[in-house]
């Protein structure tokens, strides 16, 4: 097997403004795995509020190049075993493993799906996002747009802009990225019409969840707060809903293992990304199958986007049906 990465640049269709900042760009590092002219690709993006240094990751690759390059193919969970005993961080071990995933899916000309009999049909729609704005920009968007599912960001809470999305009637998720105070929180939690909002992701700082309360009328939705399987436990008395992101868990194969734990938790379950190119996006689609929410609209927002497979088009996941991952770069 052979190992070969690269950084590129990925540039958004507009500026995307959250409560963290404004971007612009991402840089993403792009892993090929190759074994008999057949080649797997994994991805992980550079995310300010999660210190990620992609020119880190590039030293570790060519630190470990020779033990990745010296392991035959096994099973992918095998190989994500081997992974885990290499002291990676959750980012590169989630391109690693998803590289892996859509390498092995090709050599046995099966799809992720099959390998692990998981379903194709009956997918959840996914959100698009709104980006940080004023409310006006925000309601128009959301009515010129043909997605169905929103997902609005916003910097602190405004209850007049609460009360003009509510009144769309439209499905709609909040999502302050961490900048709502404690007392917004229970004045959310604590009014009955917020029970419409499909979901509020990560109110409160990493951490500050404990004002939250998971039987109020607030759908409230880790995200920073839970980062892998361990998370699950402590978040019980306070969030209904998890996001699993690929990236922060580790890969597709712990991202399994997360579904199967937080829905015998009883959490309603949400597969989401970063700005991401088809790379990343198509490792996520395919656990649509197994979640109440998606929010895969991240190769949507770029307009450099380099590689083909799953996707999302106006909300809808549509599958490849391909090996792997069914991923090819163009």
């Amino acid at each position: 097997m052979k190992i070969d990465f690269i950084i590129k640049k990925l540039h958004l269709k507009e500026t995307f403004s959250i409560a963290y900042g404004n971007y612009n760009h991402r840089d993403a590092l792009l892993i090929e795995l190759s074994h008999q002219n057949y080649k797997g690709y994994g991805e992980c993006v550079a995310i300010d509020y999660y210190q990620i240094n992609l020119q880190s990751f590039v030293l570790k690759l060519k630190e470990i190049q020779y033990q990745i390059e010296s392991q035959k193919i096994i099973h992918p969970k095998e190989f994500f075993k081997f992974l885990s005993g290499l002291n990676l961080h959750s980012f590169l071990l989630s391109a690693l493993d998803c590289a892996y995933w859509d390498l092995f899916g090709k050599l046995e000309n099966k799809s992720f799906l099959e390998l692990n009999n998981l379903p194709s049909k009956n997918l959840v729609e996914s959100s698009v996002t709104i980006s940080i704005g004023s409310i006006d920009q925000q309601i128009q968007k959301i009515e010129k747009s043909k997605w169905t599912r929103f997902k609005v960001k916003c910097k602190g809470l405004n209850k007049i802009d609460i009360e003009k999305l509510l009144q769309l009637n439209k499905n709609i998720a909040l999502d302050s990225n961490a900048s709502f105070t404690d007392e917004d929180c229970i004045w959310l939690q604590e009014n009955c019409e917020v029970q419409n909002f499909s979901y509020l992701e990560q109110p409160r700082p990493i951490d500050h969840y404990k004002i939250l309360k998971k039987e109020s009328f607030a759908n409230w939705m880790a995200d920073e707060d839970c980062q892998n399987i361990e998370s699950l436990e402590e978040l019980i008395p306070y969030y209904k809903s998890i996001n699993i992101k690929l990236m922060k868990c580790g890969g597709l194969t712990p991202a399994l293992e997360m579904i199967k734990k937080a829905s015998a938790l009883n959490y309603k379950i949400m597969i989401g990304c970063m700005t991401e190119s088809t790379v990343g996006i198509s490792a996520g689609c395919l656990l649509t199958g197994l979640t109440d929410f998606a929010d895969l609209d991240g190769a949507n927002l770029i307009s450099n986007d380099y590689a083909t497979g799953n996707f999302v088009e106006n909300g809808k996941i549509i599958l490849s049906g391909k090996p792997g991952l069914g991923i090819d770069l163009m």
